[in-house]
């Protein structure tokens, strides 16, 4: 399982990268390992307003469908519609695969994550 050094993550298994007031948020290896194959990504709206906790995404497996958390408040500025053709990537590479990008309403929110230290313990079955 991979966690990356200098992204945050969330409880619920999603990470996020930072850039500027955007951020870029996916699920984490350990998530797409849980989940199995990933055959289809229900993509958020554009310029849709999410606060933190509300629904992003939702992930479909052969498993079983699974939401996506935003882990921060914000608009929703852009979506990988790759995903859309190719959901399988989440599999290959989760951390390149990201979901959406949102413009951050409350970078205070970024404290509540955690750092890939602090997320390891998270991952251990």
């Amino acid at each position: 399982m991979k966690i990356i050094p200098g992204l945050l993550y969330s409880e619920e298994h999603e990470w996020v990268k930072v850039d500027g007031d955007i951020a870029y948020i996916g699920i984490t290896d350990f998530a797409q390992h849980q989940l199995g194959d990933i055959v289809f990504v229900e993509l958020p709206v554009l310029d849709d307003e999410l606060g933190q906790g509300d629904v992003l995404a939702v992930v479909e497996s052969v498993k079983a469908a699974s939401d996506v958390y935003c882990p921060l408040s914000g608009k929703v500025v852009q979506v990988n519609g790759d995903l859309l053709d190719n959901p399988g990537q989440i599999n290959e590479d989760p951390y390149g695969a990201w979901i959406a990008a949102i413009a951050m309403s409350d970078k205070a929110q970024l404290d509540s994550l955690l750092d890939d230290a602090a997320y390891e313990p998270l991952c251990r079955d």
